[in-house]
């Protein structure tokens, strides 16, 4: 029999806590009961968005998010750029495309940054652009985007910015108002420790002006209906009451510890993962711009990469994740965030090497854990 051990980006482990608040007894979502619940989660949220704009919550996961950002802020016919240097880079282009939205998309070679002059160079020659959708951390390759940079090349003209934070909230810096990103989503799974059903919205009034003023075919996700209910301390449709009920417990658990020693925690154990992996003889998939909330390395040559995510799994209950797309079993990415401590880096790291030298990996044992610990030990 082995514990499980959750190291992927996304669902990531649960506090005790939050784990408790959900098996408390549901209530009603039209009470005065629900809606202190309702209000507290706003103010952390916005908290942990570092805004001051409102912060709609939507009974989905981040891709339900990602998709209000798009119907809200554009009408079919509508520009926008889209930086596309992974999977979910291209999950921005899928969306728009659906909903009839131009998309010029600026391509970047998987495993690296997007360069900020290069949106520059494209809103320049197209002035028609509406928005520019981004990550902050592209979670199917292991790298953040430099959003404070892109932020003050959008907010000088026209087109609002929106960022994909889902895999990066809770995890990396985001000042959202001091930087001026217009709109950030986020869902539940992720860095604020909950089980995945949450996503979450934040919009600039720059960015409502297009709210405003979108045509799309708009219901369930529509803003101006969630805004219209949030004004009241509602919400316009049935609400994840234990979910929500849940997220208060978890932001309790960031807002007890701060979000300078949440990003230094996350940054620790980024370096030490990381540390590990070159000990272990073993490259880097992102190396210049590798996130603190998901590191992806590089399957060595003559290993399966699938049968080492698998093995860890199946036969040891250490849950990493493997590649995406067309980075299937050549890369595995194990993940730092959320409620994962030091102790699940070393366990995950055992049993890393212990799989690649069962598969016949060469490497001096107890290379990668020795380079961790003594990331820890600096503290």
């Amino acid at each position: 029999m082995n514990k499980q051990y959750l190291l992927t980006p996304g669902p990531t482990p649960l506090p005790p806590q939050v784990s408790l608040a959900m098996a408390r007894p549901i209530i009603h979502h039209r009470t005065p009961q629900f809606q202190e619940i309702l209000k507290e989660a706003g103010t952390g949220l916005k908290w942990v968005f570092q805004t001051a704009n409102d912060v709609f919550i939507i009974s989905s996961s981040g891709t339900g998010a990602m998709e209000a950002a798009v119907i809200n802020l554009l009408s079919c016919g509508d520009t926008a750029l889209v930086v596309q240097g992974g999977k979910f880079g291209e999950r921005w282009t899928e969306i728009a495309k659906a909903y009839g939205v131009n998309t010029e998309v600026l391509d970047v070679e998987w495993g690296k940054a997007v360069n900020p002059q290069e949106i520059q160079k494209r809103l320049k020659s197209n002035p028609q652009i509406k928005a520019v959708f981004t990550t902050l951390c592209e979670t199917s390759t292991g790298v953040d985007n430099d959003i404070a940079a892109i932020a003050a090349v959008v907010k000088a003209g026209p087109a609002v910015l929106v960022v994909d934070a889902i895999s990066g909230l809770g995890a990396v810096d985001l000042k959202t108002d001091a930087w001026g990103v217009d709109v950030v989503v986020a869902g539940s799974q992720k860095g604020l420790m909950l089980p995945p059903g949450l996503g979450f919205i934040t919009v600039s009034s720059k960015a409502w002006k297009l709210v405003e003023a979108a045509k799309s075919g708009r219901y369930y996700l529509d803003l101006r209906k969630a805004k219209k209910a949030l004004d009241k301390n509602d919400t316009p449709f049935t609400s994840s009451i234990t979910l929500i009920d849940a997220l208060n417990e978890a932001l309790k658990i960031m807002q007890k510890d701060g979000l300078e020693y949440i990003f230094k925690r996350h940054k620790t154990m980024a370096d030490a993962t990381r540390a590990a992996a070159k000990a272990l003889g073993l490259e880097l998939f992102a190396p210049t711009a590798p996130s603190d909330g998901v590191t992806a390395v590089k399957v060595p040559s003559g290993i399966d990469g699938e049968k080492l995510v698998k093995t860890m799994r199946d036969t040891y209950g250490v849950t990493i994740a493997g590649g995406q797309a067309e980075l299937k079993g050549k890369i595995f990415r194990i993940a730092h965030m959320g409620y994962i401590a030091e102790s699940d880096i070393i366990t995950g790291l055992s049993c890393l090497e212990k799989v690649l030298t069962q598969m016949g990996y060469k490497f001096t044992l107890g290379a990668g854990i020795k380079a961790a610990e003594e990331v820890f030990l600096k503290g």
